[in-house]
This record gives structure tokens, C-alpha cells and sequence, in this order.
């Protein structure tokens, strides 16, 4: 990821309710539907499934699916056979919560429709990252991206049609509109970039029950949260269903609260949504060189879950996936790649 930055359900039901307690019905709903019997995270595993064999279950208040054959999962499996059994408890803390989706290649759907039909199975929502903008990080640890205009907008159509008529949450392109604002991405991509972001969030809001939220840094980053406003409502974000913040980052919950409201301030009561996958300690002390990238001593943040006690915040997710490295800085592999021992370290340190 760059160095700076680290559900829709059919609610016609509920359509008197104001916008945030409408979201925490619906979806709390939709736990209590999951965990009636069937399938659904909350059930019982029958006795013919071992513990180990067992899809596990989100925490309490979230609808989201738990993918069994993370990399996470696949680690506790390995610390299992080799007898590390405290480790591979520990490290459940990642492997049991849901984590996002990140598609990659030219073709994204195979991933996805692989979320989707898991998703379907436990009647839960499948969280994704559309991460594919050309001139993708300013050519940093997390370079690449579509090769060119036309093929981004093949990119998303193929994502779009793979999620459907799924319950989906779309994060919608890290850093892009953030490297607009920082003078990283150059003047001559900025119009074609904006519109490919508002070209992407009609796509994807033409899915009877996507949700989109167009990324918007961090605090760290972005220092003067107004100056976000103009370029996002050039990216179409009035449009999307709000906005999502700390995105690979380390910022404290009660920061990246109070800068989300500042932006909804400016957006007119945008909602938002946080990455609370690695903030459990807050940012490495000191604005050190490269403080973003696999900083030590980090721990897990916040379960995701949409209790998030404010009416602006839609929801706390793991966005980023706790044990995917940032970069090859401080021994770790490339960007997003699994890195356990990393991995563990946040499990370990984690405060739940």
C-alpha cells in the first residue's frame, strides 16, 4: 500500500427509520436471522464436523463472512500439525473474523464469486477492496494496477457482474482520491481518475445490494480533513454510500472518528466506514521514515462489526488482512503478501 496510508440490504421495511438505525436494524436482523439454525454463523456445528472442520463464526454484530480457507486459517492448520497449539489458538483471533477480499489479475471474478457462494452458504456478507486504478500508488510498494482507462472499466464490469444480486460491500480504490490531494498522482491522470472513480460507483450501485465507499486516507495523511471534500465529490462520492477510512493504517479508532466527522461535515452527513484491523496500539510512536510499513510492536484493533456506537459510522472492518505485509521494508515480503510471523505478532498483542 502506499507509505500515507496504511450491505446494502433491502430495507423497505424500515424505510421511516432515520439512515444509521436503519443500517444497524437491518443488519442486526440479519444476524439474528444467521444464527436461528441452518447454516448460519451462529449455529451449532453438527457433531459429524470436527472443531477443526467447523466454518467459523463471526463475533457478535457482525454480518460478515469468515472466509474458511484464508491464509490465516490455513496457518492455524499448519501450527496444528507441527504441535504449536498455542500459537495456532492465538491465531484464531485473525483466522474465526472476516476479512476483505482483495481481487487481483486481469480477470477479478474467480476470487469473488468464490466469496460470494461462501458468503451465501452462511446467508452473510461478503466485503471487497477494488483495487485495480491505473497509475496505481504513484509506482510504490503496491504499483500496477489496469493498463489504461478501457481496461479498468473491463476490470470492474467483470467485478460487478461476479458479485450480482449478493449482499456485497465495495471499498472503493485505497489511496486514490487521497493521491489526488497529496500531489503524488500528477496533475495530467486527475480528470481521467475522477472519472473512472464515479464511472466505478455507478457500476457497482447498479447492484440491487451493493454498498460502496470510496476510500479517503487517514488522519496521518491528509492532515486538513476539508481539503478532501471538493476532490470527493468530483470522485462521485454522493453517489456511493459514504466513505472509508485508515485503510492499511494504524490510526486510533477516537482519531479516525473525529477526522470521519469533519469529511461527513463537509459531505453533508456521509457516512463512513473504518479499517480497525491493525490500530489496536495506534500508530508507531514518533513520525518516523516508513512508520506506515510493518511497523513493530502493532497488535489487532477493533472485531469488525457494525455496534459501532456512532451514528456515523456504518461499520468497523477489516479492510486490510492483519498478516499481509505492507512492503519489503523491516524483513517483511512483498506487499500483500502473508507474512505469519508478522501475523501472530498483532494476534498476540491483541487486547480482546
Amino acid at each position: 500500500m502506499s507509505r500515507y496510508r496504511t450491505l446494502a440490504y433491502r430495507a423497505h421495511a424500515y424505510g421511516s427509520l432515520p439512515r444509521g438505525i436503519l443500517l444497524a436494524a437491518v443488519l442486526l436482523a440479519a444476524v439474528a436471522g444467521c444464527s436461528s439454525g441452518g447454516d448460519g454463523g451462529g449455529a451449532s456445528v453438527p457433531r459429524a464436523r470436527s472443531q477443526a472442520e467447523a466454518a467459523p463464526a463471526p463475533a457478535p454484530g457482525s454480518p460478515f463472512w469468515v472466509d474458511p480457507e484464508s491464509d490465516a486459517a490455513r496457518q492455524v492448520r499448519i501450527y496444528q500439525g507441527q504441535g504449536r497449539l498455542a500459537d495456532a489458538q492465538v491465531l484464531r483471533r485473525i483466522a474465526d473474523r472476516p476479512v476483505a477480499t482483495w481481487p487481483s489479475g486481469d480477470n477479478p471474478q474467480p476470487g469473488i464469486r468464490k466469496a460470494v457462494e461462501g458468503a451465501a452458504k452462511e446467508k452473510r456478507t461478503a466485503v471487497f477492496v477494488a483495487y485495480n486504478i491505473p497509475h496505481r500508488d504513484c509506482g510504490a510498494y503496491s504499483a500496477g494496477g489496469a493498463n489504461g482507462a478501457d481496461a479498468y472499466r473491463a476490470w470492474y464490469r467483470m467485478f460487478a457482474e461476479a458479485i450480482g444480486d449478493a449482499p456485497a460491500i465495495v471499498v472503493l480504490e485505497p489511496d486514490a482520491v487521497a493521491h489526488m490531494v497529496d500531489g503524488c498522482t500528477t496533475p495530467d491522470h486527475h480528470a481521467e481518475r475522477y472519472q473512472l472513480l464515479r464511472d466505478a460507483i455507478r457500476q457497482f450501485k447498479r447492484l440491487p445490494d451493493t454498498r460502496v465507499y470510496l476510500d479517503a486516507g487517514n488522519p496521518s495523511w491528509i492532515r486538513d480533513p476539508y481539503s478532501l471534500i471538493e476532490p470527493l465529490r468530483r470522485a462521485g462520492v454522493e453517489k456511493a454510500d459514504g466513505f472509508a477510512l485508515n485503510v492499511s493504517n494504524f490510526q486510533t479508532d477516537a482519531a479516525v472518528r473525529a477526522y470521519g466527522a469533519k469529511v461527513s461535515q463537509g459531505l453533508d452527513g456521509k457516512h463512513f466506514v473504518m479499517d480497525t484491523s491493525r490500530n489496536g496500539e495506534g500508530p508507531l510512536p514518533e513520525d518516523r521514515e516508513q512508520a506506515w510499513c510493518n511497523p513493530p510492536g502493532r497488535s489487532l484493533g477493533t472485531p469488525p462489526s457494525v455496534r459501532t456506537g456512532d451514528p456515523l459510522v456504518d461499520a468497523f472492518l477489516w479492510i486490510k488482512r492483519p498478516g499481509d505485509s505492507d512492503g519489503p521494508c523491516r524483513g517483511g515480503p512483498s506487499a500483500g503478501t502473508w507474512w505469519p510471523e508478522y501475523a501472530l505478532g498483532l494476534a498476540k498483542r491483541a487486547r480482546f
